[in-house]
């Protein structure tokens, strides 16, 4: 990965403030400067409270000052960045102190999303333009990973490659590159889409709740819809936007069709109506904060928010092309939208980018639908879009007309997912290098196992991969079967096994209605059975005569957490939230997850301290269901090892996790079985007095208490613990059985159980 220590930000708002604080969770050093000092400190005290460190302690990389006097806290950065007011006048002017007081060769850039590269660097020295690009972050900068990068005919090509390769590696971002042109790529087709969605409804008289349920989910656009967006992006900021693309574009660009104010959005502006900022947009909650109050699109005034109720949407089924074809308003609302914003995409290809899926690469990470344009015309059918357009009257872009002629804009060749360019060539889509997905793998090769509910895939170099291929990748008595049966195999064949998959989800841990139905069917000891079956899994795995590199990614709950624990190390990405919950629905860790916690926690107490401290440690992350925040908080927590890896580019998780894998081939043996000496009737009591304090503050309920006595149980080995004789791995586990099946029996939990199931929320019993 590209080096780069130390970096600057200008500009401590909400966009640089944020980009401050991704750059600390890079790992880097990082000044934050402002007009004053103040405002750079507040910019820290924001980003904390929103959450934009991956872990609090990152803050402290940050180092705060003013432009006036602390400009040469710059002096040795390797790429200062600019996040200031979108006037030219105001950005040049601090180009020029910048320059004055940078190290030759270090890198510029700007945030800009409205000016051009080519105004910002006009009147600058050629030194200046030579280091200078523009990188646009999306908000917020830790969350959305779309970095739309453009480089000036003066930029030189290593500080394009530099920035390219650390975005990408060092903050995960998804780089696009842009042509230098009005809203790049992300903005340029996001803000058109917004203001005709806005627009249509408006002129429809549709339901806010209507047009939100139409532009969502059949196009696997984020359940926010239209107006939701419009509330968290800002109401009076949207015209803003929206007259700069105008002013910036030529009279024959389709964003002149659409006023940039309607008297509707004029009227919230002036009533303060702003969105989320102001507490009241198209959305209020009520005073009571327990509904919410909705804009209706006729008056303008609020009213009680309703069902969705749509003739469209409940005649189309999720189907996005049914949901077009439907004549109700809904349907009509869907056709004019979609097909007016696709083919506007598909007509501003080469103009903004020269391939296809570097539109959609921009438009699923910066603004999170599930497919861009080009892959939702390939959805819907290119040569079907066409004949919609014809008989709307509207004009057929040639590159439109050429993916009809030609089948869709996407298509395999040899192995690899190509795309149509403008010229009428096939290209292989854009990847990074060293970049593994099983969706790519699976394009060229065939599982060396299909096990239905999961699959070995060969990642060659002698490493499998198992994906797991359940609903959110709960175990089951038949993955569990596939697990084992996969490490047969991955014994015979390989020299490494990686289990991870493309799933935003690691696992969600066990699924509740095999636990619900094993009880109901076959009682305690089916129960019993099924937690055998996965402790001797999740055993095989830890003692597997190979090394097993867990590649987790999203949540790890439960279950999920438990098999990560098993494995010899862990590639996670940044973005993992990691815990062990059972006891939000009544029932303690059974597959392991108690037994491995106390090998970390003694292991980070150093064996120092006694068995007491590693018990209540161990106390304190399962009793209140604690989880990450990140990867990095997971490493405080324990759940992670200092020698375990972190990856901040979800596409590159499997590839790194690979080479952890071969890592540890040579000389790889197996762990030796952990002996731990347990706390006994000290630590109980200890534990004990937590619970009561939990119950006195009101924190813990009645079957909170319960479950707690049996967490503390398994944790100090039980009265008869004796914290002089080591206790065996077997024998924790029998204690972990044990809990966990006599807390199953309880009407408590299995109410607490059945509340998850219907609801997806804890029931507090």
């Amino acid at each position: 990965m590209t080096k780069i220590t130390k970096a600057g930000v200008i500009g401590a708002g909400v966009m640089g403030s944020g980009i401050a604080a991704h750059l600390a969770n890079a790992g880097i050093e990082v000044v934050l400067l402002d007009i004053e000092k103040k405002f750079a400190d507040g910019g820290v005290a924001r980003q904390l409270k929103a959450n934009g460190f991956m872990d609090k302690s990152f803050a402290g990389r940050i180092t705060t000052g003013s432009t006036g006097d602390d400009m040469g806290l710059l002096a040795d950065a390797d790429w200062i960045v600019e996040a200031v007011a979108e006037r030219l006048e105001i950005k040049q002017a601090l180009y020029k102190a910048i320059d004055a007081v940078r190290k030759p060769g270090s890198i510029v850039s700007s945030n800009t999303s409205t000016i051009p590269l080519a105004a910002l660097t006009d009147g600058l020295p050629e030194s200046f333009a030579a280091d200078f690009l523009i990188t646009h972050f999306f908000n917020p900068p830790r969350i959305m990973r779309l970095l739309e990068l453009v480089s000036g005919p003066k930029t030189r090509p290593d500080v394009t490659a530099k920035i390219h390769d650390f975005a990408d590696r060092g903050l995960g971002k998804t780089v696009v590159v842009c042509k230098d042109t009005p809203g790049f790529i992300g903005n340029r087709i996001g803000n058109y889409w917004m203001v005709v969605a806005q627009n249509e409804a408006i002129a429809m008289g549709l339901d806010v709740e209507e047009a939100d349920a139409i532009i969502g989910k059949p196009f696997g656009i984020p359940s926010t819809g239209i107006f939701g967006l419009l509330d968290l992006v800002g109401i009076d900021l949207m015209p803003t936007i929206l007259r700069s693309l105008q002013n910036a574009l030529p009279k024959t660009d389709a964003i002149h069709d659409y006023d940039a104010e309607p008297a509707l959005i004029a009227k919230m502006i002036a009533e303060n109506r702003l969105g989320r900022k102001s507490g009241a947009g198209f959305v209020r909650l009520s005073a009571d904060r327990k509904t919410r109050d909705i804009t209706d699109l006729k008056t303008g005034d609020y009213r009680p928010m309703k069902k969705v109720a749509s003739e469209s949407l409940d005649a189309a089924k999720g189907d996005a092309r049914a949901l077009m074809e439907h004549p109700g308003p809904g349907g009509c609302y869907a056709s004019v939208v979609m097909e007016k914003s696709l083919a506007y995409a598909a007509a501003l290809v080469p103009e903004i980018a020269d391939r296809p899926d570097a539109v959609d690469d921009a438009m699923r990470t910066g603004y999170g639908w599930k497919q861009g344009p080009f892959e939702l015309i390939d959805r819907l059918g290119a040569g079907w879009l066409v004949d919609r357009l014809e008989a709307r009257g509207l004009t057929v872009p040639a590159y439109l007309a050429l993916a009809a002629a030609k089948g869709g804009f996407y298509s395999v060749v040899d192995g690899r997912r190509s795309c149509l360019l403008p010229d009428g060539a096939v290209r292989p889509v854009m990847r990074g290098e060293g970049v593994i997905t099983i969706a790519d793998v699976k394009l060229s090769s065939k599982p060396v196992v299909d096990y239905g509910c999961a699959a070995l895939w060969d990642l060659g170099d002698g490493v499998a991969c198992l994906e797991f291929r359940t609903k959110m990748n709960t175990f089951s008595e038949a993955l569990l079967d596939a697990i084992d049966a996969a490490l047969g195999e991955v014994g015979r064949s390989f020299k490494a096994l990686v289990i991870g998959s493309d799933s935003p989800v690691y696992s969600a841990g066990a699924d509740l209605r095999v636990f619900l139905e094993t009880v109901e069917t076959g009682g305690s000891e089916a129960l019993g059975k099924f937690i055998d079956k996965g402790h001797r899994t999740f055993m095989a795995v830890k003692y597997a005569p190979f090394p097993v590199v867990g590649a987790p990614s999203g949540l790890a709950f439960g279950g999920g957490c438990e098999i990560l624990l098993h494995c010899d190390a862990i590639q996670a990405h940044a973005e993992l939230s990691i815990g062990l919950v059972e006891t939000r629905i009544g029932v303690v860790p059974g597959w392991g997850g108690c037994k491995e916690m106390l090998v970390r926690q003694y292991g980070l107490a150093g064996g120092t301290k006694g068995p007491v401290a590693p018990a209540i440690a161990t106390f304190n992350l399962i009793a209140p269901a604690q989880v990450s925040g990140s990867a990095f908080e997971a490493r405080g927590l324990g759940f992670l090892r200092a020698t375990d890896g972190v990856t901040m580019n979800r596409d590159r998780l499997l590839a790194d996790a690979k080479e952890k894998a071969l890592s540890l081939v040579d000389g790889y043996v197996a762990p030796e079985p952990p002996q731990l000496p347990l706390s006994g009737p000290s630590g109980a009591s200890a534990m004990r007095n937590i619970v009561e304090s939990e119950a006195l503050a009101g924190r813990a309920t009645a079957h909170d208490k319960v479950v707690g006595a049996a967490l503390i149980d398994v944790l100090s080995g039980g009265p008869n613990a004796d914290p002089l004789k080591p206790t065996t791995e077997d024998e924790i586990i029998a204690l972990e059985r044990r809990a966990f099946i006599a807390l199953f029996e309880t009407p408590e939990t299995v109410d607490r159980v059945k509340h998850m199931l219907t609801t997806g929320k804890p029931l507090r019993n």
